[in-house]
């Protein structure tokens, strides 16, 4: 809601899908099923680029009138990395992670600034990259209750270690800010959380566990007024 009026046109259909596609692993305790749910989106997303008729849903809907064919496709491999979250199977290293950071949150944020104006992939992704680490590590204690194991090196020097690359992305793709146009920025919105969760991590890596990293509800009002480098 931050964004013109204009760009959710783009964007509310694009986080709606991702609001269904990242609770899929999580409505069922059987992986088949998730699988199955997770699948029924990738087929959604080669209907919509296929020349067939679209299943009917109120977000493919939405998605057929937005989606190009290079977007369906990003958001296909966003999908195939969601199947992560079904097992409860640790990453296999630092690098697994890192890709699958880039595959959610690169891939959502990568294709919104993308079909709203131009924009540096490369300074979309490193911002996005950023957020994702930053809303991960908020997530870690209710991921871990759930079963999972959402860092590779769960010890404070890791954590800290994690935090602090993301937050050097962030710093890049602020440095690199005039690279993504007025008409792409709005897509960035979405990770307003990133710097202050990333700064908190770095300086005290035990909140991750403890559940501690807050976010000040007037955060995303400053990103909308001044700008998501803010």
């Amino acid at each position: 809601m931050a964004a013109p009026v204009a760009a959710r046109r783009v964007l509310f259909p694009l986080y709606a899908f991702n609001v269904e596609v990242t609770r899929a692993p999580w409505v069922t305790q059987e992986p088949m099923i998730a699988e199955m749910r997770l699948q029924w989106w990738r087929d959604a997303l080669e209907e919509i680029t296929g020349g067939r008729p679209a299943r009917k849903h109120e977000v493919v809907d939405a998605l057929a009138e937005t989606l190009d064919a290079e977007a369906a496709t990003t958001l296909d491999g966003l999908i195939a990395a969601r199947r992560w979250d079904v097992y409860p199977d640790a990453f296999e290293d630092s690098g697994h992670l890192r890709d699958y950071i880039d595959a959610t949150s690169g891939h959502l944020m990568w294709t919104a600034a993308r079909l709203l104006g131009k924009a540096a992939e490369r300074t979309v992704r490193d911002f996005a990259f950023a957020s994702g680490v930053a809303q991960l590590l908020r997530a870690v204690p209710e991921l871990e209750d759930r079963g999972r194991k959402p860092l590779v090196d769960g010890t404070t020097a890791g954590v800290k270690a994690l935090a602090q690359d993301a937050r050097n992305r962030w710093v890049q793709a602020a440095a690199d800010r005039r690279t993504v146009s007025k008409a792409a920025a709005p897509a960035l919105i979405a990770g307003f959380a990133a710097r202050p969760v990333l700064t908190q991590a770095v300086a005290n890596p035990a909140k991750v566990a403890s559940g501690g990293l807050d976010v000040s509800p007037l955060r995303v009002q400053k990103v909308a007024l001044f700008g998501w480098w803010r």
